[in-house]
């Protein structure tokens, strides 16, 4: 297992929280012939299986994610054979619908959530709090205070405006020697 990042790292540590969840789950079904089936998979499927086929923006609705990421799932999804997309009422909707290879898969999808559901259940006995309640309570605050007008309150100065836009640079038309840089090399920042 990876280091656990340190406390202040809020981001990376709810990031390495769900990559070591997720990981379990999709090792889970590795072992079980499926490498190609992803933990993400399962909340789209199973509202496919309970609606029938759906527009990627209503399936997005559903599943409470963006339209974006709702597309890149059922885009995956679509190459691991699980859905199949058809044209919708005009050429920019696509109508997501369910694969017979989804349906042979369903009985050990659904024994795959009743599982994780009762491992989680299992976790949240130890925990002082269960983590989905944890998780709506962030939500519940950052809807009534979100995080930007909280660091603007612990006193970070306002910005004074847009960033000024990176000059416009052409590329040469024949190669160049390269130039000598006055500036030091600092490195990798990051």
């Amino acid at each position: 297992m990876t280091a656990v990042p340190e406390r202040k790292a809020l981001g990376t540590l709810l990031r390495h929280v769900l990559d070591v969840l997720d990981g379990d789950v999709a090792t889970v079904y590795a072992e079980r012939g499926l490498p190609d089936y992803r933990p993400r998979f399962s909340p789209p499927l199973r509202v496919l299986v309970a609606d029938g086929p759906l527009p990627i923006r209503d399936l997005a609705r559903r599943v409470g994610v963006t339209h974006s990421a709702a597309s890149q799932t059922v885009a995956q999804m679509a190459r691991a054979g699980l859905v199949e997309l058809t044209a919708g009422a005009d050429a920019r909707q696509r109508i997501v619908h369910l694969s017979d290879r989804a349906r042979e898969l369903l009985p050990l999808i659904e024994a795959e959530w009743a599982a994780t559901t009762a491992a989680i259940r299992e976790l949240d006995a130890e925990l002082t709090v269960p983590l989905a309640d944890v998780l709506h309570e962030v939500l519940a605050a950052v809807r009534r205070r979100p995080l930007r007008q909280r660091i603007a309150d612990a006193g970070l100065p306002p910005s004074p405006g847009p960033p000024p836009a990176a000059p416009h640079r052409r590329r040469p038309t024949h190669p160049q020697a390269p130039r000598a840089s006055s500036a030091p090399d600092v490195g990798n920042l990051s």
